[in-house]
């Protein structure tokens, strides 16, 4: 009798270990800001950031709107007064949009690579993000702003980062959803997201003629912990194609 539940006992303790094993990256975090894009125009950046607009965007002259530029301009909040120093000054990402009607029009706003301007890169996100936040200066029109992300099978999903009716800078920040996967059962377990765009929309109601928005330092709220175990350089897979390449 004291031998079976001896047993039971073991069994149960072996129960949960595995349980609370298997489960440890969900209930272990080590939560980090991390800064996707400062939009300052550094001359150093990989990046350079595009927009286009739907379909009945203003072409005046030859002029073709969405313009971009950056513009030294930022949040006080965040930067107080100074204006940085001579070598970096401070600037932020500006979209001056026009559009022939009223309606639902959109910008897209995407990164692209020094090397291929032409085409949208996607910016690989850090850790299993919980939310993301960006600095947006709004001229109280009555739009919002999307945030498109893709995940590890393909998947492009959209959030609403907020409504910019509003006047002037303000922080705006959306939550990611739970129920999309960050991690996998099999290894490589890490599964991170893509950032693929912002989209800005306008309404019907809402004047379109000539506007102005402007961005500054896009970041995320993620959770760089991963477990480590005895081979985890194997579930690499930067480190499985180099392996594999001497052979």
């Amino acid at each position: 009798m004291k031998h079976s539940s001896f047993k039971f006992i073991c069994l149960i303790v072996w129960a949960c270990i595995t349980v609370f094993s298997g489960f440890s990256d969900d209930v272990t975090s080590s939560l980090e800001t991390k800064i996707l894009e400062s939009f300052n125009g550094d001359s150093d950046s990989t990046l350079v950031w595009k927009a286009v607009g739907s379909r009945f965007t203003s072409k005046v002259k030859d002029v073709t709107y969405p313009l971009v530029t950056y513009v030294e301009a930022w949040p006080v909040a965040v930067f107080g007064y100074g204006r940085g120093n001579d070598s970096t000054p401070i600037k932020s990402f500006g979209i001056n949009g026009r559009f022939d009607r009223q309606g639902y029009n959109w910008i897209d706003v995407y990164p692209t690579l020094k090397d291929t301007p032409d085409t949208p890169y996607e910016i690989p996100i850090p850790g299993r993000v919980q939310n993301m936040d960006m600095w947006v200066w709004g001229a109280n029109l009555k739009y919002y702003i999307e945030i498109y992300v893709r995940d590890y099978m393909g998947i492009v999903h959209s959030f609403k980062l907020g409504d910019i009716s509003y006047t002037g800078w303000r922080n705006l920040k959306v939550n990611i959803p739970t129920t999309i996967r960050q991690s996998r059962r099999i290894l490589p377990s890490y599964a991170a997201l893509t950032f693929v765009k912002f989209r800005i929309w306008t309404q019907p109601v809402e004047k379109v003629d000539n506007f102005y928005i402007y961005f500054k330092q896009f970041k995320v709220l993620t959770d760089m912990f991963e477990s480590l175990f005895d081979g985890n350089d194997l579930a690499d897979p930067s480190i499985v194609e180099k392996l594999w390449a001497n052979n």
